[in-house]
Order: structure tokens, then C-alpha cells, then sequence
């Protein structure tokens, strides 16, 4: 599958980013694979744990731009809002492991995962205002509830980076750990957790989140970023990002 790995073994799902010369950049049939994966999954009595994975050095570095930069793009046609209504109601636990570069919804995404394994000096990276954007994902509002609005705030508005170490201290990640130890822990504890009962671990899950806030967050996220696709400082910071990546090396 174009930029999406998919493997499953001894009940866990590993669903891999595979795009590592875009720093896996998410494009549209990205999306839609994960999408479908996780419906799979979560409806799949072999599959009792997914985990987020990215190929190379980073993790992922947020949206294809070219997708939002398109003028004649229609993103609210798109797989992005299949992406998220899948994402933000898996009902089985999501473990992600994070190394390098988390930008834009690659950071986004990391509040819908249940356990989340970093490397120590990953680098979370919050874009949208600079782009001209609102965030999405529902991190506008999930965000402040897990970190405080001061904090939030500053990643989203002053676009601060956030290494994994000090994501692990906010409550962000549940451990930072060396790059090469990210991927043997999060595996570990998605071993674990899979031998664990299928029921009750759903059960804690829908216990923990309010759904019906997270889905009227996501509904607020895609009517303003609709609205902000259209203005003009986002046409102009696309403009300026294509004017970058088309300049002679």
C-alpha cells in the first residue's frame, strides 16, 4: 500500500508510516489506509492492540502540504475526516512510537493514542498558526485539557518545540527513552497489554474518554479549518513554503 505498512503479529497490529524520504509526510491515500486499518482492526478479535510506527529517522512530518496548498483540492472530500473519526474512536488501546521529527497531525494524533513511547530528543512541533491554520485533530481542546492552557497555548500559538523529554515530563509521552530503545518498549508494552482482557481494557478506554466532546471538537477543528484554508494569510504561507521547496539548491 502506497506509504502505509501493515503488519500484524501475536495480536498486535503495527501500522508503519513508509514514506521516510518525505519524513513521512501523510498524503491522502495515507490517510485512507490508516483509515481503513484501523476500522479493520478494531471489529478484528486477532487484533487487541494497534501501534503507530514511522519508517527512518522521524516520525512524521505532519500533512503532505502540497495536498492543503492545492487550490483545486477539495479537503473536505477527502480521507482526512475518515482518518480522525477512525482515530479518535478506535476502542482498542493505540500505542505510538515516536522518534525525530512530530509535526502537525503527526503530533495532533499522539492525544488519541493511549500509550506513547518517545525518543529523548524527538521534537514535537505545533505549525498550524505559522501556516496560517487553526490546529485540528482536536488538540485545540484536548491539548489545554492535558497540559494546561499556558502551555498549549505556547506550542500552538508561538509555535515552541517540544522535545520528547520534556513531552514525557508535561504527561505527553509516557516515557523518553533513548532512539534506539523507543521501539523495543513500546513493543513490550503492546505484548503486554495484549494478553490482557480484550473487554475490560475496551471498557476502560470508553471509561476515560468523553467521546461526545472529542467529536464536537473534531466538527469545530474541520469548520475552521475550512474557513482558514480559504483566507488569504494561509494562500500567502503556502505561497511562501512553495516558493522555498521550488528555489534552485
Amino acid at each position: 500500500m502506497a506509504g502505509v505498512r501493515i503488519e500484524t503479529a501475536d495480536r498486535v497490529m503495527v501500522v508503519t508510516l513508509d514514506r521516510a524520504s518525505k519524513k513521512n509526510a501523510i498524503t491522502d491515500e495515507m490517510y485512507g489506509e490508516i483509515a481503513g486499518a484501523l476500522v479493520q482492526a478494531a471489529t478484528n478479535d486477532a487484533v487487541r492492540v494497534v501501534v503507530l510506527a514511522g519508517d527512518g529517522p522521524d516520525f512524521c512530518a505532519g500533512n503532505d502540504i502540497s495536498m492543503l496548498a492545492d487550490p483545486s483540492a477539495d479537503i473536505a472530500a477527502s480521507n482526512v475526516g475518515r482518518f480522525l473519526a477512525a482515530l479518535s474512536t478506535f476502542p482498542k488501546p493505540l500505542v505510538a512510537i515516536v522518534t525525530g521529527r512530530a509535526i502537525g497531525v503527526g503530533a495532533t494524533l499522539l492525544l488519541h493514542c493511549d500509550l506513547v513511547f518517545m525518543a529523548t530528543d524527538a521534537q514535537l512541533i505545533l505549525p498550524f498558526v505559522n501556516l496560517g491554520l487553526t490546529p485540528e485533530a482536536g488538540s485545540a481542546w484536548l491539548l489545554p485539557r492535558r497540559i494546561g492552557h499556558v502551555r498549549a497555548f505556547a506550542l500552538l500559538a508561538l509555535g515552541e518545540r517540544l522535545s520528547g523529554s520534556a513531552a514525557a515530563s508535561l504527561g505527553l509521552a509516557n516515557a523518553a527513552l533513548p532512539a534506539s530503545e523507543v521501539g523495543p518498549a513500546a513493543m513490550a508494552a503492546a505484548r503486554t497489554i495484549a494478553e490482557k482482557s480484550p473487554s475490560a481494557l475496551s471498557a476502560t478506554k470508553r471509561l476515560m474518554r468523553d467521546a461526545a466532546a472529542i467529536e464536537a471538537a473534531l466538527a469545530a477543528d474541520r469548520e475552521a479549518l475550512l474557513t482558514q484554508l480559504a483566507s488569504p494569510e494561509a494562500a500567502a504561507a503556502f505561497a511562501a513554503f512553495a516558493a522555498r521547496r521550488n528555489a534552485p539548491a
